[in-house]
Protein backbone atom coordinates (compact mmCIF):
# COMPACT_ATOMS: atom_id res chain seq x y z
CA UNK A 1 0.00 0.00 0.00
CA UNK A 2 1.09 3.71 -0.92
CA UNK A 3 1.33 6.91 1.21
CA UNK A 4 -0.73 8.56 -1.81
CA UNK A 5 -3.77 6.44 -1.61
CA UNK A 6 -4.10 7.54 1.92
CA UNK A 7 -6.56 10.48 2.81
CA UNK A 8 -3.51 12.85 4.07
CA UNK A 9 -3.62 16.25 3.20
CA UNK A 10 -1.42 18.03 0.27
CA UNK A 11 1.30 19.07 3.22
CA UNK A 12 2.02 15.72 4.63
CA UNK A 13 1.81 14.16 1.05
CA UNK A 14 4.47 16.44 0.01
CA UNK A 15 6.71 15.91 3.10
CA UNK A 16 6.59 12.10 2.90
CA UNK A 17 7.22 12.24 -0.96
CA UNK A 18 10.37 14.40 0.11
CA UNK A 19 11.57 12.08 2.95
CA UNK A 20 11.87 9.27 -0.02
CA UNK A 21 8.86 7.46 1.46
CA UNK A 22 6.53 6.08 -1.26
CA UNK A 23 5.33 2.54 -0.18
CA UNK A 24 4.64 2.10 3.63
CA UNK A 25 5.68 -0.80 5.76
CA UNK A 26 3.52 -3.62 7.48
CA UNK A 27 2.77 -2.10 10.56
CA UNK A 28 2.34 1.41 8.99
CA UNK A 29 -0.30 -0.08 6.73
CA UNK A 30 -2.07 -1.84 9.45
CA UNK A 31 -2.09 1.19 11.67
CA UNK A 32 -2.29 4.60 10.31
CA UNK A 33 -5.98 4.03 8.41
CA UNK A 34 -7.09 3.35 12.06
CA UNK A 35 -5.43 5.80 13.51
CA UNK A 36 -6.62 8.23 11.07
CA UNK A 37 -10.14 7.00 12.10
CA UNK A 38 -9.48 7.99 15.58
CA UNK A 39 -9.74 3.93 16.63
CA UNK A 40 -7.45 2.94 19.89
CA UNK A 41 -4.71 0.66 18.77
CA UNK A 42 -2.19 -2.02 20.37
CA UNK A 43 0.84 -2.73 17.92
CA UNK A 44 3.34 -5.23 18.41
CA UNK A 45 6.49 -4.42 16.54
CA UNK A 46 9.97 -4.88 16.80
CA UNK A 47 12.31 -1.55 16.32
CA UNK A 48 13.43 -1.02 12.89
CA UNK A 49 9.97 -1.54 10.93
CA UNK A 50 8.81 1.76 10.70
CA UNK A 51 6.69 2.67 14.15
CA UNK A 52 7.65 6.19 14.37
CA UNK A 53 6.08 7.29 11.07
CA UNK A 54 2.88 4.57 11.99
CA UNK A 55 2.00 7.40 14.84
CA UNK A 56 3.87 10.29 13.74
CA UNK A 57 1.83 10.75 10.76
CA UNK A 58 -1.42 10.24 11.68
CA UNK A 59 -0.53 12.71 14.66
CA UNK A 60 0.75 15.27 11.96
CA UNK A 61 -2.80 14.70 10.09
CA UNK A 62 -4.87 14.68 13.31
CA UNK A 63 -3.89 18.62 14.42
CA UNK A 64 -5.53 21.48 13.38
CA UNK A 65 -5.85 25.76 13.24
CA UNK A 66 -8.04 25.04 16.68
CA UNK A 67 -4.69 23.55 18.21
CA UNK A 68 -2.28 26.38 18.02
CA UNK A 69 -1.92 27.13 22.06
CA UNK A 70 -2.81 23.92 23.48
CA UNK A 71 -0.94 20.11 23.46
CA UNK A 72 -3.47 17.47 21.68
CA UNK A 73 -1.04 15.14 21.26
CA UNK A 74 1.42 13.80 23.96
CA UNK A 75 4.22 10.85 22.72
CA UNK A 76 5.86 8.93 25.85
CA UNK A 77 9.19 7.21 25.11
CA UNK A 78 11.39 5.32 27.44
CA UNK A 79 14.62 7.42 26.54
CA UNK A 80 15.42 10.61 26.19
CA UNK A 81 17.49 9.87 22.87
CA UNK A 82 14.30 7.83 21.64
CA UNK A 83 12.02 11.08 22.32
CA UNK A 84 14.44 13.41 20.63
CA UNK A 85 14.19 10.55 17.51
CA UNK A 86 10.85 10.49 17.49
CA UNK A 87 10.18 14.66 17.81
CA UNK A 88 12.91 14.81 14.83
CA UNK A 89 10.87 12.76 12.87
CA UNK A 90 7.54 14.20 13.41
CA UNK A 91 9.07 17.64 12.51
CA UNK A 92 9.92 16.83 8.96
CA UNK A 93 6.63 14.98 8.49
CA UNK A 94 5.32 18.70 9.66
CA UNK A 95 7.42 20.56 7.67
CA UNK A 96 4.86 22.21 5.30
CA UNK A 97 2.11 22.30 7.90
CA UNK A 98 2.27 25.14 9.96
CA UNK A 99 -0.21 24.79 12.59
CA UNK A 100 2.01 21.84 14.10
CA UNK A 101 4.50 22.39 16.91
CA UNK A 102 6.25 19.51 17.73
CA UNK A 103 8.67 20.01 21.58
CA UNK A 104 10.65 16.75 23.05
CA UNK A 105 10.50 17.13 27.03
CA UNK A 106 13.37 14.94 28.65
CA UNK A 107 15.55 15.36 31.29
CA UNK A 108 19.35 15.90 31.78
CA UNK A 109 18.56 18.91 29.60
CA UNK A 110 17.05 22.80 30.37
CA UNK A 111 13.73 23.05 32.13
CA UNK A 112 13.30 26.52 31.32
CA UNK A 113 13.79 25.81 27.83
CA UNK A 114 11.57 23.56 27.40
CA UNK A 115 8.78 25.39 29.31
CA UNK A 116 9.36 28.21 27.17
CA UNK A 117 8.68 26.07 24.24
CA UNK A 118 5.77 24.84 25.75
CA UNK A 119 4.59 28.32 25.94
CA UNK A 120 5.18 28.82 22.54
CA UNK A 121 2.23 27.00 21.75
CA UNK A 122 3.64 23.25 21.39
CA UNK A 123 0.63 21.34 20.16
CA UNK A 124 2.73 17.53 19.98
CA UNK A 125 4.76 17.11 22.75
CA UNK A 126 6.71 14.05 23.17
CA UNK A 127 8.68 13.18 26.33
CA UNK A 128 9.88 10.54 28.76
CA UNK A 129 7.46 9.68 31.80
CA UNK A 130 9.67 11.54 34.13
CA UNK A 131 9.83 14.98 32.51
CA UNK A 132 6.30 14.80 31.10
CA UNK A 133 5.45 14.34 35.27
CA UNK A 134 7.33 17.29 36.06
CA UNK A 135 5.85 19.60 33.44
CA UNK A 136 2.29 18.05 35.01
CA UNK A 137 3.04 19.23 38.35
CA UNK A 138 4.37 23.18 37.30
CA UNK A 139 1.53 23.27 35.06
CA UNK A 140 3.57 24.03 32.31
CA UNK A 141 2.22 21.03 30.38
CA UNK A 142 -1.93 21.04 30.88
CA UNK A 143 -3.72 17.91 29.23
CA UNK A 144 -7.54 19.77 29.20
CA UNK A 145 -7.62 19.31 25.31
CA UNK A 146 -5.26 16.18 25.10
CA UNK A 147 -7.02 13.80 22.19
CA UNK A 148 -4.60 11.62 21.66
CA UNK A 149 -1.77 9.41 23.69
CA UNK A 150 0.74 7.24 22.80
CA UNK A 151 2.99 5.47 24.42
CA UNK A 152 6.33 4.36 22.13
CA UNK A 153 8.28 1.29 23.70
CA UNK A 154 6.02 0.76 26.02
CA UNK A 155 7.22 -2.83 27.16
CA UNK A 156 10.67 -0.67 27.77
CA UNK A 157 9.10 1.71 29.93
CA UNK A 158 7.46 -0.91 32.01
CA UNK A 159 10.90 -2.41 32.54
CA UNK A 160 12.48 0.80 33.13
CA UNK A 161 10.20 1.19 36.27
CA UNK A 162 7.79 4.01 34.71
CA UNK A 163 4.64 2.10 35.26
CA UNK A 164 3.44 4.36 38.08
CA UNK A 165 4.21 7.48 36.22
CA UNK A 166 2.10 6.00 33.03
CA UNK A 167 -0.72 5.43 34.79
CA UNK A 168 -0.67 9.03 36.61
CA UNK A 169 -0.62 10.31 33.63
CA UNK A 170 -3.43 8.32 32.24
CA UNK A 171 -5.81 8.93 34.66
CA UNK A 172 -4.91 12.86 34.29
CA UNK A 173 -5.84 12.82 30.42
CA UNK A 174 -9.56 13.51 29.46
CA UNK A 175 -11.40 9.75 28.80
CA UNK A 176 -12.64 10.64 25.81
CA UNK A 177 -9.16 10.31 23.58
CA UNK A 178 -7.56 7.99 21.27
CA UNK A 179 -4.75 6.01 23.25
CA UNK A 180 -2.47 4.20 21.22
CA UNK A 181 0.27 1.91 22.60
CA UNK A 182 3.50 0.59 20.30
CA UNK A 183 5.65 -2.46 21.66
CA UNK A 184 8.06 -5.31 20.80
CA UNK A 185 6.25 -7.67 23.61
CA UNK A 186 3.14 -8.08 25.11
CA UNK A 187 3.85 -8.95 29.00
CA UNK A 188 0.82 -9.17 31.29
CA UNK A 189 1.67 -5.72 32.82
CA UNK A 190 0.92 -4.38 29.17
CA UNK A 191 -2.35 -5.88 28.71
CA UNK A 192 -3.38 -5.00 31.91
CA UNK A 193 -3.08 -0.74 30.91
CA UNK A 194 -4.55 -2.16 27.23
CA UNK A 195 -7.78 -3.51 29.20
CA UNK A 196 -7.71 -0.18 31.95
CA UNK A 197 -7.30 3.03 29.51
CA UNK A 198 -8.03 1.30 26.22
CA UNK A 199 -11.68 1.27 24.66
CA UNK A 200 -12.74 -1.49 22.52
CA UNK A 201 -8.42 -1.48 20.66
CA UNK A 202 -7.85 -2.91 17.40
CA UNK A 203 -4.18 -5.39 18.42
CA UNK A 204 -1.75 -5.44 15.14
CA UNK A 205 0.87 -8.17 15.76
CA UNK A 206 3.48 -7.83 12.94
CA UNK A 207 5.40 -10.67 13.09
CA UNK A 208 8.70 -8.81 12.41
CA UNK A 209 11.37 -11.08 14.29
CA UNK A 210 12.30 -12.66 11.46
CA UNK A 211 11.84 -10.27 8.69
CA UNK A 212 13.80 -8.06 11.10
CA UNK A 213 16.51 -9.99 11.10
CA UNK A 214 16.07 -11.90 7.59
CA UNK A 215 18.99 -9.98 5.40
CA UNK A 216 21.55 -9.81 8.48
CA UNK A 217 23.88 -12.53 8.67
CA UNK A 218 24.65 -13.73 11.98
CA UNK A 219 27.97 -15.00 13.11
CA UNK A 220 29.94 -16.17 16.12
CA UNK A 221 33.37 -16.64 17.66
CA UNK A 222 34.04 -18.90 20.60
CA UNK A 223 36.98 -16.35 22.94
CA UNK A 224 38.72 -17.84 25.77
CA UNK A 225 37.92 -16.45 29.14
CA UNK A 226 39.07 -12.59 30.17
CA UNK A 227 40.00 -12.27 26.09
CA UNK A 228 37.11 -10.84 24.72
CA UNK A 229 38.38 -7.46 24.54
CA UNK A 230 41.07 -8.42 22.54
CA UNK A 231 38.80 -10.53 20.21
CA UNK A 232 37.39 -7.86 19.58
CA UNK A 233 40.24 -6.12 18.66
CA UNK A 234 41.03 -8.11 15.82
CA UNK A 235 37.73 -7.99 14.72
CA UNK A 236 37.65 -4.48 14.25
CA UNK A 237 41.10 -4.60 12.60
CA UNK A 238 39.96 -7.29 10.31
CA UNK A 239 36.65 -5.85 9.10
CA UNK A 240 37.59 -2.29 9.16
CA UNK A 241 33.78 -1.23 9.64
CA UNK A 242 33.13 2.75 8.95
CA UNK A 243 30.25 2.33 11.09
CA UNK A 244 29.92 -0.20 14.13
CA UNK A 245 27.82 -0.78 17.25
CA UNK A 246 29.41 -2.76 20.34
CA UNK A 247 26.38 -3.74 22.97
CA UNK A 248 27.48 -4.16 26.36
CA UNK A 249 25.15 -5.14 29.68
CA UNK A 250 26.73 -2.59 31.91
CA UNK A 251 27.39 1.01 31.80
CA UNK A 252 31.06 -0.07 33.64
CA UNK A 253 31.50 -2.29 30.64
CA UNK A 254 30.96 0.64 28.72
CA UNK A 255 33.03 2.69 29.94
CA UNK A 256 35.83 0.16 30.67
CA UNK A 257 35.92 -1.06 26.76
CA UNK A 258 35.61 2.57 25.34
CA UNK A 259 38.78 3.25 27.26
CA UNK A 260 40.02 -0.08 25.89
CA UNK A 261 39.47 0.61 22.17
CA UNK A 262 40.85 4.50 22.45
CA UNK A 263 44.28 3.42 23.39
CA UNK A 264 44.65 0.67 20.56
CA UNK A 265 43.94 3.73 17.93
CA UNK A 266 40.10 3.27 16.97
CA UNK A 267 37.54 5.66 16.85
CA UNK A 268 35.19 4.58 19.78
CA UNK A 269 32.98 7.04 21.77
CA UNK A 270 30.86 5.36 24.57
CA UNK A 271 27.30 5.94 25.60
CA UNK A 272 24.86 4.87 28.45
CA UNK A 273 22.25 6.20 30.73
CA UNK A 274 24.63 7.88 33.29
CA UNK A 275 26.22 10.13 31.10
CA UNK A 276 25.06 14.17 30.92
CA UNK A 277 22.72 14.77 27.54
CA UNK A 278 25.39 17.71 26.17
CA UNK A 279 28.17 14.86 26.40
CA UNK A 280 25.28 11.92 24.83
CA UNK A 281 24.35 14.41 22.05
CA UNK A 282 28.11 14.96 21.20
CA UNK A 283 28.33 11.76 20.94
CA UNK A 284 25.47 10.49 19.05
CA UNK A 285 26.86 13.67 16.24
CA UNK A 286 30.20 12.05 16.02
CA UNK A 287 28.92 8.72 15.27
CA UNK A 288 26.51 10.03 13.09
CA UNK A 289 28.91 12.30 11.14
CA UNK A 290 31.42 9.08 10.99
CA UNK A 291 34.23 11.04 13.34
CA UNK A 292 33.37 8.11 15.80
CA UNK A 293 33.67 5.04 14.03
CA UNK A 294 32.63 2.65 16.88
CA UNK A 295 29.43 3.38 19.37
CA UNK A 296 30.04 0.79 22.28
CA UNK A 297 26.47 1.24 24.18
CA UNK A 298 24.16 -0.33 26.66
CA UNK A 299 20.94 -1.43 25.54
CA UNK A 300 18.88 1.33 27.04
CA UNK A 301 21.10 4.20 25.73
CA UNK A 302 21.04 3.08 22.29
CA UNK A 303 17.04 2.77 22.32
CA UNK A 304 16.01 5.36 20.04
CA UNK A 305 19.67 5.54 18.46
CA UNK A 306 18.76 5.43 14.33
CA UNK A 307 21.79 6.10 12.30
CA UNK A 308 21.78 4.38 8.46
CA UNK A 309 24.70 2.97 7.09
CA UNK A 310 25.72 0.55 10.12
CA UNK A 311 27.91 -1.84 8.64
CA UNK A 312 27.72 -4.33 11.45
CA UNK A 313 26.91 -4.81 15.16
CA UNK A 314 29.34 -6.33 17.78
CA UNK A 315 27.47 -8.25 20.91
CA UNK A 316 30.58 -7.77 23.74
CA UNK A 317 27.95 -9.31 25.94
CA UNK A 318 25.22 -11.81 25.57
CA UNK A 319 22.04 -9.80 25.79
CA UNK A 320 19.72 -10.28 28.67
CA UNK A 321 16.73 -10.79 26.72
CA UNK A 322 15.90 -12.33 23.73
CA UNK A 323 14.25 -9.58 22.34
CA UNK A 324 17.01 -7.21 23.04
CA UNK A 325 19.43 -9.28 20.53
CA UNK A 326 16.43 -8.50 17.74
CA UNK A 327 16.94 -4.33 18.51
CA UNK A 328 20.68 -4.79 18.76
CA UNK A 329 21.55 -6.63 15.45
CA UNK A 330 18.53 -5.07 13.92
CA UNK A 331 20.69 -1.78 13.89
CA UNK A 332 22.45 -2.74 11.02
CA UNK A 333 19.37 -3.73 8.80
CA UNK A 334 17.40 -1.15 8.66
CA UNK A 335 14.80 -0.51 5.95
CA UNK A 336 15.46 -3.31 4.00
CA UNK A 337 19.27 -3.15 3.92
CA UNK A 338 21.69 -6.00 4.73
CA UNK A 339 23.99 -5.88 7.40
CA UNK A 340 26.12 -8.15 9.73
CA UNK A 341 25.86 -9.01 13.40
CA UNK A 342 28.69 -11.12 15.70
CA UNK A 343 28.48 -12.34 18.60
CA UNK A 344 31.10 -13.05 21.39
CA UNK A 345 30.88 -15.68 23.76
CA UNK A 346 33.14 -17.34 26.47
CA UNK A 347 32.18 -21.00 27.69
CA UNK A 348 29.55 -23.54 27.06
CA UNK A 349 26.62 -21.98 29.18
CA UNK A 350 27.21 -18.65 26.68
CA UNK A 351 26.67 -21.40 24.07
CA UNK A 352 24.00 -22.72 25.10
CA UNK A 353 21.88 -18.85 25.56
CA UNK A 354 23.26 -18.17 21.89
CA UNK A 355 21.09 -21.30 20.64
CA UNK A 356 18.22 -20.59 22.83
CA UNK A 357 18.25 -16.85 20.99
CA UNK A 358 18.59 -18.58 17.45
CA UNK A 359 15.88 -20.60 18.39
CA UNK A 360 13.61 -17.63 19.35
CA UNK A 361 14.83 -15.83 15.97
CA UNK A 362 14.56 -18.77 13.79
CA UNK A 363 17.80 -17.93 12.04
CA UNK A 364 21.16 -19.61 12.04
CA UNK A 365 23.76 -18.17 13.61
CA UNK A 366 27.27 -19.57 12.05
CA UNK A 367 30.27 -20.22 14.19
CA UNK A 368 33.57 -18.78 12.67
CA UNK A 369 36.94 -18.81 13.80
CA UNK A 370 38.86 -15.57 15.19
CA UNK A 371 41.57 -14.27 12.43
CA UNK A 372 45.05 -14.90 13.08
CA UNK A 373 47.91 -11.94 12.31
CA UNK A 374 48.49 -13.45 9.14
CA UNK A 375 44.74 -13.66 7.65
CA UNK A 376 44.48 -9.91 9.04
CA UNK A 377 47.86 -9.35 7.09
CA UNK A 378 46.12 -11.19 4.12
CA UNK A 379 42.73 -8.73 4.36
CA UNK A 380 44.71 -5.28 5.16
CA UNK A 381 46.91 -6.19 1.55
CA UNK A 382 43.49 -7.06 -0.29
CA UNK A 383 41.68 -3.79 0.60
CA UNK A 384 44.87 -1.61 -0.24
CA UNK A 385 44.63 -3.33 -3.22
CA UNK A 386 41.34 -2.49 -4.20
CA UNK A 387 41.51 1.04 -2.81
CA UNK A 388 43.86 1.68 -5.23
CA UNK A 389 42.28 0.11 -7.75
CA UNK A 390 39.14 2.21 -7.27
CA UNK A 391 41.13 5.28 -7.38
CA UNK A 392 40.40 6.13 -11.04
CA UNK A 393 41.30 9.72 -11.27
CA UNK A 394 45.31 10.27 -12.96
CA UNK A 395 47.80 11.47 -10.42
CA UNK A 396 48.20 14.83 -11.22
CA UNK A 397 51.98 15.53 -12.68
CA UNK A 398 53.29 15.99 -9.10
CA UNK A 399 53.59 12.44 -8.47
CA UNK A 400 55.14 11.52 -12.00
CA UNK A 401 58.28 14.08 -11.31
CA UNK A 402 58.58 12.68 -7.80
CA UNK A 403 58.64 9.53 -9.53
CA UNK A 404 61.62 10.76 -11.94
CA UNK A 405 63.61 12.10 -8.89
CA UNK A 406 63.63 8.41 -7.35
CA UNK A 407 64.96 7.09 -10.51
CA UNK A 408 67.74 9.55 -10.53
CA UNK A 409 68.21 8.15 -7.27
CA UNK A 410 68.26 4.50 -8.33
CA UNK A 411 64.71 3.89 -7.09
CA UNK A 412 62.39 2.82 -9.73
CA UNK A 413 58.64 2.97 -9.57
CA UNK A 414 57.87 -0.37 -8.03
CA UNK A 415 59.98 -0.19 -5.23
CA UNK A 416 58.68 3.56 -4.78
CA UNK A 417 54.90 1.97 -4.64
CA UNK A 418 56.31 -0.82 -2.44
CA UNK A 419 58.04 1.49 0.15
CA UNK A 420 55.00 3.67 0.26
CA UNK A 421 52.16 0.47 0.42
CA UNK A 422 54.72 -1.36 3.72
CA UNK A 423 54.76 1.98 5.33
CA UNK A 424 50.22 1.94 5.16
CA UNK A 425 50.31 -1.96 6.02
CA UNK A 426 52.60 -2.14 8.57
CA UNK A 427 50.76 1.12 10.59
CA UNK A 428 47.45 -0.75 10.15
CA UNK A 429 48.90 -3.73 11.98
CA UNK A 430 51.23 -1.86 14.82
CA UNK A 431 47.79 -1.79 16.72
CA UNK A 432 46.67 -5.49 16.69
CA UNK A 433 47.04 -7.36 19.96
CA UNK A 434 49.88 -9.70 20.03
CA UNK A 435 48.42 -13.12 21.33
CA UNK A 436 47.85 -16.69 20.53
CA UNK A 437 43.69 -17.74 20.99
CA UNK A 438 43.56 -20.35 22.37
CA UNK A 439 41.27 -22.62 20.41
CA UNK A 440 37.79 -23.43 22.40
CA UNK A 441 37.59 -27.09 24.02
CA UNK A 442 35.22 -28.99 21.69
CA UNK A 443 32.84 -32.31 22.63
CA UNK A 444 34.46 -35.23 23.29
CA UNK A 445 37.92 -34.09 22.83
CA UNK A 446 40.02 -32.82 25.77
CA UNK A 447 43.49 -33.47 24.38
CA UNK A 448 46.03 -30.90 25.42
CA UNK A 449 43.14 -28.77 27.20
CA UNK A 450 44.08 -27.49 30.82
CA UNK A 451 42.25 -29.00 33.12
CA UNK A 452 41.20 -28.39 36.98
CA UNK A 453 39.39 -30.28 39.92
CA UNK A 454 35.95 -30.13 41.11
CA UNK A 455 34.76 -31.04 44.71
CA UNK A 456 31.59 -32.40 45.25
CA UNK A 457 31.17 -33.21 49.11
CA UNK A 458 29.93 -36.41 49.22
CA UNK A 459 31.87 -39.79 49.19
CA UNK A 460 32.35 -43.57 49.95
CA UNK A 461 29.88 -43.50 52.61
CA UNK A 462 26.91 -42.44 50.33
CA UNK A 463 27.64 -44.98 48.53
CA UNK A 464 28.50 -43.30 45.31
CA UNK A 465 30.05 -45.22 42.54
CA UNK A 466 32.05 -43.08 39.38
CA UNK A 467 28.95 -43.47 37.01
CA UNK A 468 26.46 -41.92 39.52
CA UNK A 469 29.08 -39.23 39.61
CA UNK A 470 29.33 -38.65 35.72
CA UNK A 471 25.97 -39.54 35.03
CA UNK A 472 24.70 -36.77 37.03
CA UNK A 473 27.65 -34.02 35.72
CA UNK A 474 26.51 -35.02 32.21
CA UNK A 475 22.83 -35.12 33.32
CA UNK A 476 23.45 -31.44 34.80
CA UNK A 477 25.45 -29.58 32.10
CA UNK A 478 24.60 -31.12 28.92
CA UNK A 479 28.25 -31.83 28.20
CA UNK A 480 29.42 -35.26 26.96
CA UNK A 481 31.12 -37.22 29.76
CA UNK A 482 34.58 -37.40 27.18
CA UNK A 483 34.59 -33.80 28.15
CA UNK A 484 34.89 -35.03 31.63
CA UNK A 485 38.52 -36.58 33.27
CA UNK A 486 39.62 -38.78 36.74
CA UNK A 487 37.44 -39.40 39.48
CA UNK A 488 38.82 -39.52 43.00
CA UNK A 489 35.96 -40.83 45.26
CA UNK A 490 36.99 -40.28 49.34
CA UNK A 491 35.19 -41.03 52.33
CA UNK A 492 33.31 -37.34 52.71
CA UNK A 493 33.99 -36.27 48.91
CA UNK A 494 34.92 -36.45 45.50
CA UNK A 495 37.10 -34.88 42.95
CA UNK A 496 37.07 -34.54 39.31
CA UNK A 497 38.72 -33.39 37.08
CA UNK A 498 37.14 -30.95 34.42
CA UNK A 499 38.10 -28.10 31.26
CA UNK A 500 39.43 -25.36 33.17
CA UNK A 501 37.35 -23.30 30.35
CA UNK A 502 34.43 -24.98 31.35
CA UNK A 503 34.64 -24.13 35.00
CA UNK A 504 32.28 -22.02 35.54
CA UNK A 505 29.44 -23.05 33.49
CA UNK A 506 29.73 -26.34 35.56
CA UNK A 507 29.48 -24.71 38.60
CA UNK A 508 26.92 -22.83 37.84
CA UNK A 509 25.08 -25.63 36.20
CA UNK A 510 25.20 -28.12 38.93
CA UNK A 511 24.36 -25.75 42.09
CA UNK A 512 21.92 -27.13 43.44
CA UNK A 513 22.24 -30.62 42.26
CA UNK A 514 21.67 -34.12 44.19
CA UNK A 515 22.92 -37.46 43.62
CA UNK A 516 21.10 -40.62 44.25
CA UNK A 517 18.86 -38.51 46.26
CA UNK A 518 21.47 -36.67 48.53
CA UNK A 519 22.13 -32.53 47.48
CA UNK A 520 25.69 -31.96 46.93
CA UNK A 521 27.68 -29.07 46.51
CA UNK A 522 30.17 -28.43 43.79
CA UNK A 523 33.25 -25.86 44.36
CA UNK A 524 36.40 -25.83 42.68
CA UNK A 525 39.04 -28.51 44.37
CA UNK A 526 41.74 -26.34 46.31
CA UNK A 527 43.50 -29.45 47.67
CA UNK A 528 45.58 -30.07 51.31
CA UNK A 529 46.84 -31.80 53.81
CA UNK A 530 43.61 -34.62 53.95
CA UNK A 531 45.04 -37.90 54.82
CA UNK A 532 42.20 -39.07 53.05
CA UNK A 533 43.18 -41.87 50.20
CA UNK A 534 40.76 -42.30 47.13
CA UNK A 535 40.01 -45.93 47.33
CA UNK A 536 39.27 -49.06 44.88
CA UNK A 537 36.33 -46.71 43.23
CA UNK A 538 38.69 -44.10 42.00
CA UNK A 539 39.46 -44.08 38.24
CA UNK A 540 39.19 -42.68 35.12
CA UNK A 541 36.14 -41.87 33.61
CA UNK A 542 34.23 -44.69 32.06
CA UNK A 543 35.38 -45.06 28.30
CA UNK A 544 33.68 -43.66 25.47
CA UNK A 545 32.64 -48.08 24.93
CA UNK A 546 31.32 -48.61 27.97
CA UNK A 547 27.41 -48.05 28.06
CA UNK A 548 26.58 -45.23 30.77
CA UNK A 549 22.86 -45.34 32.61
CA UNK A 550 20.35 -43.42 30.99
CA UNK A 551 19.35 -39.72 33.11
CA UNK A 552 16.31 -38.16 32.62
CA UNK A 553 14.34 -38.03 29.04
CA UNK A 554 15.94 -38.59 25.56
CA UNK A 555 18.08 -35.91 24.56
CA UNK A 556 16.88 -33.18 22.36
CA UNK A 557 18.94 -31.90 19.38
CA UNK A 558 18.59 -28.13 18.46
CA UNK A 559 19.02 -25.97 15.27
CA UNK A 560 23.02 -26.33 15.55
CA UNK A 561 22.47 -30.13 15.35
CA UNK A 562 23.81 -30.20 19.30
CA UNK A 563 22.47 -32.12 21.96
CA UNK A 564 20.17 -29.99 24.95
CA UNK A 565 20.83 -30.51 28.37
CA UNK A 566 17.76 -32.52 30.04
CA UNK A 567 17.16 -30.03 32.93
CA UNK A 568 16.01 -27.51 30.67
CA UNK A 569 15.28 -25.26 33.80
CA UNK A 570 19.63 -25.37 34.40
CA UNK A 571 19.77 -23.55 31.15
CA UNK A 572 17.74 -20.53 32.60
CA UNK A 573 19.55 -17.13 32.47
CA UNK A 574 20.44 -16.04 35.39
CA UNK A 575 20.28 -11.97 35.62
Amino acid sequence: MHFNELNLSEELLRAVDELGFSEMTEIQAQSIPLLLQGRDVVGRSNTGTGKTAAFGIPAVESINEDDRRSAAVLILCPTRELAMQACEEIRKFAKFKRSVKACAVYGGASMERQIMELKRGANIVIGTPGRVMDHIRRRTLKLESLRTVILDEADEMLNMGFREDIESILADVPEDRQTVLFSATMPPEILAITEKYQHDPVHIKIKSSQKTVELIEQFYFQVAMGRKTDALKLLLAAYTPDSAMVFCNTKRMVDELTEELTKSGFRAAGIHGDMKQLQRTQVMNSFKNRTTAVLVATDVAARGIDVSGIDMVFNYDLPQDNEYYIHRIGRTGRAGLAGKAYTLITGRRQLHDLKDIARYTKANITELPLPDKSCITDMKKEAIALEIAAAGERPGEGAYEILEMLAAKGIDYREAAARLIDSRLSAELSQLPEFDMPKPLKKGSRSGAKTVRIDLNIGRNKRIAPNFILGALVDATGMSGQDFGKIDIYDSHTTVEVPESEYDYIIDSTNPMKINGHPVEVKLYKGGSSKERPGRQSGERHSGGRKRPEFGKKKRTDIFGDQLPDRRKRMKKRH
